[in-house]
């Protein structure tokens, strides 16, 4: 499976942003998917996830209600869309996949996921 983001851009505080994660190869509409961010000098932390189906979706409690990640197997195409977007939002944006993630809580380690992509930078001021 090959990733790649796109979407990222400068948006005022208050704005929105859609980025899209396109994979390629055939095992994409059975994995799990995230979006990961990572801050200048922090670590690159879950955002949220999607099962394959689309059933399970986890969010985590600093973009719940504002950020909305969907997917459309046919397309091959993850989507993340983020409203109310602050000055914390910013950071380089990653998709990843993996079989084995569930869209749950669950194995939501950076090294729970085998494929990446090369990050898209999303960046809100103030």
């Amino acid at each position: 499976v090959q990733l790649q983001a796109s979407g990222g851009g400068l948006v005022q505080a208050g704005g929105s942003l859609r980025l899209s994660c396109a994979a390629s190869g055939r095992t994409f509409s059975r994995a799990g998917v995230a979006w990961f961010r990572q801050a200048p000098g922090k670590e690159r932390d879950f955002v949220t996830g999607i099962s394959w189906s689309g059933g399970v979706i986890y969010y985590v409690d600093s973009v719940k209600g504002r950020f909305t990640i969907s997917r459309d197997n046919a397309k091959n195409t993850v989507y993340l869309q983020m409203n109310s977007l602050k000055p914390e939002d910013t950071a380089v944006y990653y998709c990843a996949a993996s079989i084995n993630y569930s869209g749950s809580y669950y194995y939501t380690g950076v090294g729970d996921f085998a494929y990446w992509g090369q990050g898209t930078q999303v960046t809100v001021s103030s």
